[in-house]
């Protein structure tokens, strides 16, 4: 337990750390994406302060432009300039071959109430999170996430346990005001873990079966009855998971990591 802390804790520092660096980024379409002010005051102070958190912004190849706020990085103002972030996806699975989805928390700022796969977040510009060989920083930060979102313990899904299957690129507006554009890492693991969802992060968790995933993603089912799906998620979805969750026990041969496939 005390080896779970001291991880955590040096995590969180690192991030603090990170939060006060401030360089110079190179691009013009996202150096004008600085300075916006937007009243916050409607939201959750928590996730209000999570905007501070510094993100990794790309290029349209992936390639480190620098750091930039969550919140520069969710401002449809700044992405209708190019502003890009590197972002993940996980898709966690029990070993009956589940999918755990969560619900996202009515305080998110962008897509809340949404249902989506496991747990999506980013990377942050700190050196532990931004190394690329075996996307090693992303892994860690899947690891830091669900500990965060879902009270996973960090210590029972070892970062090389993540399958980094592929990257997709995508735009996708919250509302006039907030929204996403980044290049997401897919990751997929298989295991049973014990959960203890963030009640402000996540509403609620299900497992989902294959069977069901066509009814969940609005063909019939769960989709009239008004619940509304992570766009991300959906274009994951449709795209990648049905061939991913008939392969979940073979998956290496599917990987993809030269192509950044662009959904937009």
């Amino acid at each position: 337990m005390a080896s779970t802390v001291n991880k955590i804790s040096s995590i969180l520092k690192s991030s603090l750390l990170s939060m006060q660096t401030s360089q110079k980024i190179c691009s013009r379409s996202i150096q004008s994406a600085v300075g916006v002010k937007e009243d916050l005051s409607r939201f959750d102070p928590v996730q209000v302060k999570l905007l501070d958190e510094m993100c990794i912004a790309v290029d349209e190849n992936d390639k480190v432009i620098g750091p930039r706020t969550k919140k520069e990085c969710h401002l449809m103002e700044n992405i209708k300039k190019g502003l890009l972030h590197r972002a993940f996806s996980v898709f966690l699975f029990n070993n009956k071959g589940e999918l755990l989805l969560q619900q996202r928390s009515d305080a998110k700022i962008t897509f809340p109430g949404y249902f989506t796969n496991t747990c999506c977040s980013h990377p942050l510009y700190i050196e532990s999170e931004l190394e690329e060989i075996k996307a090693l920083g992303v892994k860690r930060a899947a690891q830091r996430r669900l500990h965060i979102e879902l009270g996973v313990d960090p210590d029972s899904i070892n970062a090389h346990e993540f399958l980094y299957m592929t990257r997709i690129k995508y735009t996708a507006p919250s509302d006039e005001k907030w929204g996403e554009r980044e290049i997401d890492y897919v990751l997929f693991v298989k295991k049973d873990v014990e959960i203890n969802p963030n009640p402000n992060e996540v509403k609620d968790c299900i497992y989902l079966s294959r069977e069901n995933l066509k009814p969940f993603l609005g063909k019939y089912g769960v989709q009239k009855k008004g619940y509304k799906i992570t766009p991300w998620f959906k274009l994951i979805a449709d795209k990648f998971l049905p061939q991913y969750w008939d392969n979940l026990d073979k998956l290496k041969p599917l990987r993809d990591h030269k192509t950044i496939h662009d959904l937009q």
